[in-house]
């Protein structure tokens, strides 16, 4: 008879929430959202697909955090991050930098103590109609991610002529693109795995100098 493996022996999938940083319906980044959650899932992940209108929350106000404290958006939305080993943003371009409802989300959200985006993993992806795919909000979106101690993935993805880049299954028209993509998704996984669940050094990496989660550490450093 052969015994029962061990719990702790059995892999666990690797958890992402996938966000899609779009309010409009028919967004082109609410469908590179869902797609990077199909490959996502076909490589081994366990997957939650999020919409930004699922997380409603006002502009950031500092004297209504004082009265109120922070709107159940931003606590939704801190659950869900938290829950997850990594994140994936599928961002739309708004003047060559990220959209004010994500930033405004992000501000919020950072406000939580503890705050979930410190040593997270994330992958940033987007879509435009434009000749560069929303790449330089990308550029934009991880100043104030990499500031909270996200470790975003080197590599990102960008879908230029978004609006003719997908197919009517979802998938993207240009078979090399999706190869691309989904080889980005699988290699972001496997590191995602690798930090998560197989870590033989326990280490720290601080960036956002308000975080207390350590009093002793006043400056960023990893070791």
């Amino acid at each position: 008879m052969t015994a029962d493996p061990d719990p702790a022996d059995v892999r666990q999938p690797v958890r992402v929430l996938v966000f899609g940083a779009s309010l409009r319906a028919d967004s082109l980044n609410t469908r590179l959202a869902a797609l990077v959650g199909r490959l996502a899932t076909g490589a081994g992940a366990d997957v939650d697909l999020a919409l930004m209108s699922e997380f409603a929350m006002p502009v950031y106000d500092g004297d209504a955090e004082t009265d109120t404290g922070l709107p159940p958006g931003a606590l939704a939305l801190r659950e869900r991050i938290a829950s997850c080993d990594a994140f994936v943003i599928a961002s739309p371009e708004y003047n060559a930098s990220m959209p004010g409802v994500l930033k405004n989300a992000v501000d919020w959200v950072s406000r939580v103590r503890p705050q979930p985006f410190k040593d997270k993993h994330a992958l940033l992806v987007s879509a435009s109609p434009s000749m560069v795919g929303g790449n330089r909000g990308l550029w934009a979106l991880r100043v104030p991610l990499e500031h909270l101690g996200t470790r975003v993935y080197p590599d990102m993805f960008s879908l230029a002529k978004a609006h003719e880049g997908f197919t009517p299954d979802g998938d993207l028209t240009d078979a090399g693109l999706q190869g691309r993509l989904a080889d980005t998704v699988a290699a972001f996984l496997r590191l995602v795995e690798a930090d998560t669940r197989y870590v033989c050094l326990q280490r720290r990496w601080y960036e956002f100098l308000g975080d207390r989660t350590d009093a002793l550490v006043t400056e960023r450093a990893e070791g």
